[in-house]
């Protein structure tokens, strides 16, 4: 079941309190989102102390070109992959003065899905500049607005527990 506004907001606002209290800051790259999470994130007052950056890279060039995605990386494994959400993670570690960073990649449908990756399926990359990232896939159910909320409250939930909030 997708999250209410209310329920992703919530989490936002505790993982503000999180960062604020290690002195954190954090930054965002999302496509199937296409800026969700930092929306629910700016919708907190004082987020700009601890949000540093969001990047909504939805093209293939764009995660390049502003991410530092390899070409050979997309070719290879694709937008929605482990290693594609991995280097769109470490290229906000290398673009900003983020602490902790997250970053999405999927398929949120209707179409664009496939047999080996259907539409709801998701990536997440998420960690600690300088610390190990880490890269999960995630399946959601439902229409395009239920995965893509599931996607950010997931990337909220993972900050989080990588956080110990």
């Amino acid at each position: 079941m997708a999250p209410s506004e209310e329920e992703l907001r919530d989490l936002a606002a505790q993982l503000g309190e999180c960062i604020t209290a290690r002195g954190s800051k954090l930054a965002s790259a999302e496509s199937c989102s296409g800026g969700w999470l930092a929306k629910i994130i700016t919708d907190i007052p004082g987020s700009s102390a601890w949000f540093t950056a969001s990047v909504v890279s939805y093209s293939n060039d764009a995660k390049q070109s502003l991410l530092g995605v390899s070409a050979e990386t997309l070719s290879e494994y694709g937008a929605v992959s482990g290693e594609t959400v991995l280097e769109m993670t470490e290229g906000l570690f290398s673009h900003t003065d983020a602490d902790v960073a997250v970053s999405i990649s999927g398929i949120a449908g209707p179409e664009g899905g496939s047999e080996s990756k259907p539409v709801g399926l998701v990536w997440l990359s998420w960690g600690k500049r300088g610390k190990a990232v880490f890269a999960n896939p995630f399946h959601f159910d439902g229409g395009r607005e239920d995965v893509r909320r599931q996607s950010v409250k997931q990337a909220l939930e993972n900050l989080l527990d990588l956080l110990a909030c």
